[in-house]
């Protein structure tokens, strides 16, 4: 017999459910967490660029997709140099989202729902047009505002040198020089300066940054280059002529230090303040996963990405790995894994799982764009089986790939158009997602959208996707209903690793079987009880189960 997946009908929340979903203790523990990115998610009054009034129409649809919690990318008044992570105002919407009234309805409208509201913080560095930067350019050499980030006279006879040998991370030194001849630190863009968190005055402004929003009623806040805030005492040379390399890979003088954790700790009695189980959300790039665990310690943070199984390719052996020393370092920490396989700063799953490792976006056939669906599919089921929280960034859920062949012209990553650096292609996963088959935008708004969306976009569209069995859609639906009703699914520490075939996972967690074969031939595994969900078809015969290549099964015992 054949086994796909089948497509629940969505259920109104009812008031006793939004109670249930306010009091439950450690949601986030196992929470699925979905990232919206909102200039691409909906666009309310035909301008072509998403907000927040959009997002808010969608919270429905997001409701019976079946995510506990929404992430919001950043939102704030911005010259929008970097998309939104150069803020100009950490209090205020700016005016392509909306305002705080079209926030606060969000926040409002969203609880109602059973739904709860994350928001980027944006730490590291503020945009060059915040007050505190153009005063600290404005009064010049000794202004008290520029020891609240890093100026620094510069090396060589006359200062023309910069202070040190740091790189941005979107290419170029990591340093700018003014008018009056002073550098400024920025790890990013220009645009972007790095705040000097040894100021007394930055910490002061960030707490009472987090007070306003968890006043406006936020649930937590994924905090942007978490690992980054402390610099090195004397800010000392890397001595690396590839430093991009080195990102993830070793501490380094500008990312990872240890003083950072001071200031979460902090952070953490003000959010301990509030009820509702509020959550901090770590965007920290470390070396390895038991660096990870360092922030999320218990009087620190509740998660942090798992980038270590972002980057694993699709490979068995690799997955275990990542999977074991992942648990094994959260453990100790007492907090709960998380998985994440897209986000709005890397290709698609569908797009990157297409191809062998070091071809990057490069899909040649639409043989490979079935594949890399394929592979999603099997993968997103697997992501959603392990212990803890899993994140899901928007359009994943429709099986949306990178869209690769954007025309120079129409880019806006500032590592594009940095022309070195990283690859600059991070406007592939940005694209707009579709809401209808046809009609302007494919239902994104009235007035195209702010990237051009490809010929066919439609045919991946919610509309088109939904009610058919076999959609993308409809098995995140179905994965993510079963993920609620299946005890041993969600909060866990550990699985038990079961006999498989070479390049097959395949492991228990109490009354649940999850095997997933990362290899493109079937095997034969045991039929471990009733099919609960399959990302493709599977057939059983006197106890045993023929997977497909590229293929995860869940099963239950009970």
């Amino acid at each position: 017999m054949s086994q796909h997946s089948a497509a629940p009908a969505p259920t109104p929340t009812s008031a006793a459910a939004v109670a249930t979903v306010a009091k439950r203790r450690d949601w986030w523990r196992d929470a699925v967490i979905y990232q919206v990115y909102p200039r691409s998610f909906a666009d309310s009054n035909g301008d072509g660029m998403g907000d927040l009034e959009g997002v808010r129409s969608r919270l429905p649809y997001l409701r019976d997709l079946g995510v506990d919690a929404v992430w919001l990318s950043p939102f704030y008044a911005s010259p929008q140099a970097d998309a939104g992570y150069d803020v100009a105002d950490y209090r205020a919407v700016d005016p392509m989202f909306g305002n705080l009234l079209d926030a606060d309805a969000l926040i409002r409208d969203a609880r109602e729902l059973g739904l709860r509201i994350i928001v980027d913080l944006v730490p590291n560095h503020s945009s060059d047009q915040h007050e505190w930067f153009k005063r600290a350019i404005a009064e010049g050499p000794g202004s008290p505002l520029r020891d609240r980030y890093h100026f620094r006279a510069g090396k060589g006879k006359n200062g023309e040198l910069p202070p040190n040998d740091w790189e941005s991370i979107f290419g170029g030194p990591a340093w700018t020089r003014v008018a009056d001849g002073e550098w400024y630190l920025h790890l990013f863009a220009p645009e972007q300066p790095d705040f000097n968190w040894e100021h007394p005055a930055v910490g002061d402004e960030f707490r009472s940054i987090l007070r306003f929003w968890l006043d406006m009623g936020v649930d937590g806040f994924r905090i942007d280059v978490a690992h980054g805030l402390v610099k090195a005492e004397g800010l000392p040379d890397l001595g690396s002529h590839d430093q991009l390399k080195l990102l993830g890979n070793d501490v380094m003088p500008f990312f990872d230090q240890d003083g950072v954790h001071a200031i979460y700790r902090q952070w953490r009695t003000i959010l301990d303040e509030y009820a509702g189980e509020r959550i901090f959300v770590a965007e920290a790039w470390t070396p390895t996963v038991e660096r990870t665990a360092n922030y999320v310690r218990p009087d620190e943070l509740h998660q942090a990405f798992n980038f270590q199984y972002l980057s694993t390719e699709w490979d068995a052996e690799e997955l275990r790995e990542v999977v074991d020393r992942t648990l094994e370092a959260m453990r100790p920490v007492g907090a709960p894994a998380t998985w994440v396989l897209s986000n709005h700063d890397v290709t698609r799953h569908a797009t990157r799982f297409a191809n062998p490792p070091g071809l990057g976006t490069q899909i040649r056939t639409a043989g490979d764009r079935e594949l890399g669906l394929r592979r999603a599919r099997a993968a997103t089921l697997l992501m959603l089986a392990l212990p803890g929280s899993a994140y899901v960034y928007q359009g994943e859920e429709l099986g949306l790939p990178d869209v690769v062949d954007l025309p120079d012209e129409v880019r806006q990553d500032p590592a594009y158009l940095r022309g070195e650096g990283q690859d600059g292609f991070r406007d592939g996963c940005r694209v707009p997602i579709p809401w209808t088959r046809e009609g302007s935008s494919y239902g994104f708004g009235t007035g195209g959208s702010w990237l051009p969306q490809p010929e066919g976009w439609g045919e991946l569209s919610v509309e088109a996707q939904t009610g058919d069995p076999e959609s993308t859609l409809e098995l995140y639906r179905s994965a993510l209903a079963a993920r609620r009703e299946q005890p041993d699914l969600g909060a866990g520490e550990s699985v038990e690793w079961l006999k498989a075939p070479e390049g097959v996972l395949a492991f228990r967690r109490g009354e649940f079987v999850c095997v997933a074969n990362t290899g493109a031939e079937s095997v034969t595994t045991p039929a471990y009880g009733r099919v609960l969900l399959a990302s493709g078809e599977i057939s059983e015969t006197d106890g045993e189960a023929k997977v497909p290549g590229d293929t995860t099964v869940w099963w239950t015992t009970a």
